[in-house]
């Protein structure tokens, strides 16, 4: 005849004596992988040096610009810096701009304006803040009133070109008193 082993039973806990003081044992818990919240990097998009780019440029990133830019830049919901390299033709429309390097043309934001010491802008601003900082370089006229509507992200439009105010009308000067015409 064959024996039909029993599978192994597990030890049963010893009772401690009765005199012995009874010491508590930490019992290792497996750990989990802790979760934390994943958080979205804002993304900035970089422009090299060596880039080029006639025409349009739009998008919805923060975006930085090194190289060269001829056209309109629209990113109306994020900010634009123009690297200490960058050389800008064009309309600007932005949240925010901040200029490290060198713009011609108009530039409206909704936010801010920042021209920083080695910047140089020749054109409009038209923002509710404007910082110019010490050594920069400026050519033009500044806006500051807020966007019309008050649109949070809604830049006004640069004014394009300056045109000259139209003459007053000729008015005859009044007579001198006690002379009688």
């Amino acid at each position: 005849m064959w024996k039909r082993e029993e599978a192994p039973r597990p030890p049963q806990p010893v009772a401690p004596p009765a005199s012995s003081p009874v010491v508590a044992q930490a019992i290792p818990v497996p750990s989990t992988p802790r979760v934390e919240p994943v958080q979205q990097e804002k993304s900035n998009v970089n422009i090299g040096k060596s880039v080029i780019i006639k025409g349009e440029l739009s998008g919805s990133e923060d975006l930085t610009i090194e190289g060269q830019v001829e056209g309109k830049i629209e990113l109306r919901q994020n900010v634009l810096t123009i690297g200490p390299n960058a050389k800008i033709k064009a309309q600007v429309l932005a949240r925010a701009v901040v200029v490290e390097g060198s713009v011609q043309g108009n530039i409206a934001t909704s936010e801010k304006i920042e021209i920083r010491d080695k910047g140089s802008v020749e054109g409009d601003l038209s923002s509710p803040r404007v910082a110019i900082a010490d050594g920069a370089h400026f050519r033009g006229s500044i806006d500051m009133q807020q966007a019309k509507g008050g649109e949070k992200g809604e830049a006004k439009p640069a004014v394009a070109a300056a045109s000259p105010a139209p003459a007053p009308a000729a008015t005859p000067a009044p007579a001198p008193v006690g002379v009688a015409r």
